[in-house]
């Protein structure tokens, strides 16, 4: 579990994404790791999410055996125990919930929590929860993390939504405090996935990498 955290916190960023169709997903996750990404969330947010999951595990083993999976967006108990079946490394979720920690815990699995508010960080945080998904973040915003660190100052926190891939965004959070950040749409918008331009995920994805470089050394 110290393992992928570190992974996390290594990459500064953990890009995520769904889409209907088994090929795409791989495709994408092909594109990501070619430009230097080590691990990805996938989530769980339509009909084909497992087996789309499960054709990406498939792909991963066999040509990117270095690639690290979370599921995301798991909502339930039964939700952890399929993806972890299906080869998750690690599970996510928008929310605190005891049973999908208890059955992450069952499970051997790091468990990823999303919270919003103080409350709900401190019961993830007396649960054993110390790596924390901030949700959504553009809602909560850099100087909410700052106070947050102070409250909380052995819990680290990934912001996750809204967050702009630019270099004004990204300093904004890591200077707040924040460990890591999850981007979707922002860096995989819908128009590039339903038209396949693998090349320019690639593309885009290294000029991230390299400008997170340049603003968090």
């Amino acid at each position: 579990m110290e393992t992928v955290i570190r992974q996390v916190k290594q990459q500064k960023i953990l890009p995520l994404f769904y889409h209907s169709d088994a090929t795409v997903c791989v495709e994408v996750a092909k594109a990501l790791y070619t430009s230097g990404i080590r691990i990805i969330e996938f989530t769980n947010r339509g009909q084909f999410a497992l087996e789309n999951f499960e054709a990406i595990v498939a792909e991963r083993n066999e040509s990117m055996p270095d690639l690290a999976l979370a599921a995301g967006t798991i909502r339930s108990a039964n939700d952890a125990r399929a993806f972890a079946r299906a080869g998750a490394d690690f599970l996510i979720s928008p929310f605190f919930d005891a049973s999908i920690l208890a059955a992450a815990q069952e499970l051997d699995k790091l468990w990823i929590p999303g919270c919003m508010t103080p409350t709900e960080i401190h019961n993830a945080e007396m649960a054993g929860c110390t790596f924390i998904k901030l949700f959504p973040g553009h809602v909560l915003g850099p100087s909410f993390v700052t106070t947050l660190k102070e409250l909380f100052p052995n819990v680290e926190f990934m912001i996750t939504g809204g967050v702009e891939p630019t270099k004004n965004g990204l300093e904004s959070w890591f200077q707040s405090g924040a460990s890591a950040v999850g981007i979707g749409s922002k860096l995989l918008p819908q128009k590039l996935l339903d038209s396949k331009d693998y090349r320019t995920i690639e593309k885009e994805t290294r000029s991230l990498l390299q400008l997170l470089q340049t603003i968090t050394k």
